[in-house]
């Protein structure tokens, strides 16, 4: 950390950020949930709280992909690679971490085709291999999610505490506060708004470095200027391992090993990360392809450009006065740390820098942190309290203790966070150790929804035996090459690589020798349609209670009796008896959103595959193989394309979700408009003549349709393996 003398912001800073900012943001939250529940009917029932109604657009799941998949690490650690690394450390960041995303567009459809009604990946794991596996991978995924939420924070209170002087332990128990309380309120439709608020902030401030670093700074100011100056690194500072000592080439042997274990790692964090399937599911059916696939497309700019930018820039700037701890470089363990980004943003802007990094990592801790609250939330809702404690508990039951996990996770994990921070453990240290730690469940986890021939003992044992094989494999290659075992020798390169590879190799041996030899399981897919929805209706008629009584103070004492008239009463609530006259005009909506489900999953195999080989193998791979130098036209072209490619993503994650939500823009300001000018008979007349546009009856028609179908099977069989069946 630097000195207090170089800290470039007042400690009152941080506190306004962490806690002013996140109290905006949470106020808003809870603004928005209430405007979205009376002009939109979007009620916070334990169903939408976990899956948004299964109607989320394109462009929204797009910008909540950008926004989940970055964490503090994709700009830290990204930074971090392109300091040590050079240029190719900004590319195999991005590469090795975007090739996931798209490959997870493949279980993202599979995911919606064949179990409709799951609210998480561990549901499907339960019905169909049972208890035992179910176990198995409720423990993978919460390491999982464990794993991630404590690089969020170490990771962003590192870098809080060193531009504003605010102390670590303060910093994480903040950052959570206001997450936790717009995630209470807004679920993960809170999550969707909130992490497209954040991915706009995001991207305008590393155009603000772009512009800075490339066009209008006296020191840099242009591509040719950058290249010229880390041109000359290679004769002062030669990065060894690199082609000619240079940092302007992917010819890196760090950057290499670099590049597998973050394929390794990323592949267990987004393929066991609940969050990924909560957008999933959440997803209207036409929008799971191309969200996740136009998303990834859209993040890769992120990494790639953020530490292009402030990597080289660091590179650039580290010997001039304007470095924060010149004539001091930075010492190995604030490069682990993350605080390479903060350092750069500070030489290029001073004081402003400073802010503008803040709120990068602000909003990146932030966002993501919101998708690893609902993550655990669902898991331990529907998987733990639902699975093994009150099986029949109503959705008013289930919605409380989303609640109560959400609250209890997010100041657990900051209790660990602050352990780690006092035992000296980095985010850089955790970032490469989590494939390691969770890769070896990966192959089993994707086979659950891809294969229907790999068996219980398979998909049971592959995790803990590849797992233990793999941490074996890591300390074994420490001892060996360091000879002896502690913090600094176990972050290696190469024993961290060992241990990532077994990690992810280990069941490419292991699935079929259990498939084989216990016998191949020939599952029936259809039994997955069984997982049911839970029931809304209690939920739903105690909104629309409060609602009819906002109606009479918002009409007035005398047009009581005319807001009364309009109220319809029946049996069951309102909204599912519109539902209902709806879904009989509806029957065949789910055959047809079934074939485009597989219509689509072709698709996406043929374009995920294509991207994942372009991005791993036919655009690196020649350029590591020619230990090619960039030339200074080179390095302008790639410096262009990567400023283009963040203006796609602009387009993708800012103005496409507006554009796709203009309807109900429309309606939402009409309906405040209606309500401000003492109109709201016109809302309530608007809402009864188009239920069709509301937001709980369109899911209360979905699962209208769900329920009819399951009840057409004659069967319900969830928590059932298909052993118990037979």
């Amino acid at each position: 950390m630097v000195s207090a003398i170089n800290v470039p912001l007042p400690q009152g800073a941080g506190y306004a950020v962490v806690v002013g900012l996140g109290a905006v943001f949470a106020v808003g939250m809870v603004f928005t949930t209430y405007v979205l529940r009376r002009y939109q009917r979007e009620v916070i029932t334990a169903e939408e709280f976990a899956t948004a109604g299964r109607s989320v657009k394109t462009g929204l799941i797009s910008a909540a992909v950008v926004s989940s998949w970055t964490w503090a690490a994709t700009l830290l650690t990204s930074t971090t690679q392109t300091y040590n690394n050079g240029i190719s450390g900004a590319f195999y960041y991005a590469a090795g971490a975007t090739c996931q995303i798209v490959l997870f567009a493949c279980l993202a459809i599979k995911g919606k085709e064949r179990a409709p009604g799951a609210h998480t990946y561990l549901e499907i794991v339960k019905c169909r291999y049972g208890k035992t596996t179910h176990i198995v991978y409720v423990t993978w995924g919460l390491i999982t999610n464990i794993l991630v939420t404590a690089m969020l924070l170490t990771g962003g209170s590192a870098v809080v505490s060193d531009l504003t002087g605010m102390h670590t332990v303060a910093a994480c128990l903040l950052l959570p506060l206001g997450v936790v309380i717009y995630t209470l309120f807004g679920g993960i439709k809170a999550t969707f708004l909130t992490d497209y608020a954040h991915t706009v902030v995001i991207i305008v401030i590393l155009m603000i470095f772009g512009f800075l670093t490339w066009a209008t700074s006296s020191v840099l100011g242009s591509p040719g200027q950058v290249w010229e100056i880390v041109t000359k690194l290679a004769e002062t500072q030669p990065r060894e391992g690199n082609a000619g000592g240079s940092y302007l080439t992917m010819h890196s042997r760090s950057g290499g090993i670099f590049f597998v274990i973050n394929i390794v790692g990323n592949f267990g964090t987004v393929f066991l990360d609940n969050g990924y399937f909560n957008k999933a599911f959440a997803a209207d059916p036409a929008a799971a392809l191309p969200g996740y696939v136009l998303g990834g497309l859209a993040w890769f700019a992120i990494p790639a450009f953020c530490s292009t930018t402030l990597g080289l820039a660091a590179l650039a700037l580290e010997g001039t006065p304007s470095w924060p701890t010149y004539p001091n470089r930075l010492s190995a363990q604030e490069v682990s740390a993350g605080l390479v980004l903060p350092n750069a943003a500070v030489a290029l802007l001073g004081t402003g820098g400073a802010v503008c990094s803040l709120l990068l990592i602000f909003m990146a801790v932030t966002s993501a942190m919101s998708a690893e609250l609902i993550a655990v939330s669902t898991v331990y809702t529907y998987d733990i309290y639902r699975t093994y404690i009150n099986p029949k508990a109503s959705g008013k039951k289930l919605i409380y203790m989303s609640h109560m996990s959400v609250i209890i996770f997010a100041y657990v994990m900051a209790g660990f966070a602050i352990g780690l921070y006092y035992a000296g453990i980095s985010m850089g240290y955790l970032y490469e150790l989590m494939g390691i730690i969770i890769g070896g469940a990966v192959l089993p986890s994707a086979l659950t929804l891809l294969s229907k021939r790999q068996n219980n003992m398979a998909a049971n044992l592959t995790p803990p035996i590849s797992t233990g094989l793999a941490i074996m494999g890591w300390l074994i290659c420490t001892k060996k090459k360091a000879g002896v075992i502690n913090v600094d020798t176990t972050f290696l390169d190469d024993p961290m690589l060992t241990g990532n590879v077994i990690a992810l190799c280990t069941p490419l041996i292991l699935v079929p020798v259990f498939t084989f030899a216990f016998g191949q399981q020939n599952f029936n897919w259809e039994i997955l349609k069984s997982i049911k929805r839970v029931d809304e209706e209690e939920e739903l008629e105690i909104a629309e209670e409060a609602e009819n009584k906002i109606d009479v103070i918002l009409s007035g004492e005398k047009q009581h009796e005319d807001v009364e008239a309009n109220f319809i009463s029946p049996v069951k609530s309102q909204t599912s008896a519109a539902a209902f006259e709806i879904a009989q005009t509806q029957q065949e909506k789910l055959i047809v959103e079934e074939a485009h489900l597989r219509k689509s999953f072709k698709f996406a195999c043929y374009i995920c595959v294509g991207l994942t080989l372009c991005l791993v193998i036919l655009w690196p791979m020649p350029m590591y193989g020619s230990k090619y130098v960039f030339s200074k036209q080179f390095f302008t072209g790639w410096v262009t394309v990567l400023f283009i490619w963040l203006w796609f993503s602009a387009f993708m994650v800012i103005i496409y979700p507006v554009y796709e939500s203009r309807d109900g823009i429309r309606t939402t300001f009409r309906g405040m408009y209606w309500d401000l000018t003492g109109q709201t008979h016109k809302l309530r007349e608007w809402q009864n003549m188009h239920p069709e546009k509301l937001h709980s009856v369109v899911s209360q028609v979905n699962n209208q349709l769900l329920e009819e179908a399951q009840a057409a099977d004659g069967k319900s069989v969830l928590g059932e393996s298909v052993d118990e069946k037979k």
